[in-house]
């Protein structure tokens, strides 16, 4: 399956897209929108371009793992994803990305600017790694029970 994956920002919003076949996540954007339909234009074009066969949203949880006040619009955009573009929505926790994503530029020798238009991108691909690493892992597991019954 191809997956295109959103990590919502106020501002810019990073897209990335990846497969479970080969299991990379490649950054590829970052949509900067001042309104809602504007937003969604781009995800729209992004869509277009890309033809996922499903979407991944980052959720903000809190680091102790309980809902941010950004879940409640993580899931109302989840709901109007799946509206508009007919294709299932699968939330994945966001904790760290962001931090991932800086931990990655930190000796990239890019200029603050150049750092800051790529986070988003970047940190929509760990969202979407983490993701396929937790599919995985779950395929394995029901690979390896299947087999464990077998004998």
């Amino acid at each position: 399956m191809r997956y295109l994956a959103i990590d919502l920002g106020e501002k810019r919003t990073g897209i990335a897209v990846g497969d479970n076949i080969t299991g990379i996540a490649t950054p590829i954007e970052t949509i900067q929108a001042s309104t809602h339909d504007l937003l969604f234009k781009g995800f729209e074009r992004v869509i277009q371009e890309q033809g996922p066969d499903a979407l991944v949203l980052g959720v903000p949880l809190n680091m102790d793992g309980s809902d941010s006040p950004g879940v409640t619009k993580a899931k109302a955009l989840a709901d109007e994803l799946t509206q508009r573009f007919s294709l299932p929505v699968h939330l994945v926790d966001e904790r760290l990305t962001s931090v991932a994503a800086d931990e990655q530029m930190a000796q990239s020798g890019l200029t603050r600017g150049q750092k800051k238009a790529r986070r988003d991108a970047l940190a929509a691909a760990a969202i979407l790694r983490n993701f396929l690493a937790t599919q995985h892992n779950q395929e394995a597991g029901s690979n390896s029970e299947e087999s464990d019954t077998s004998d």
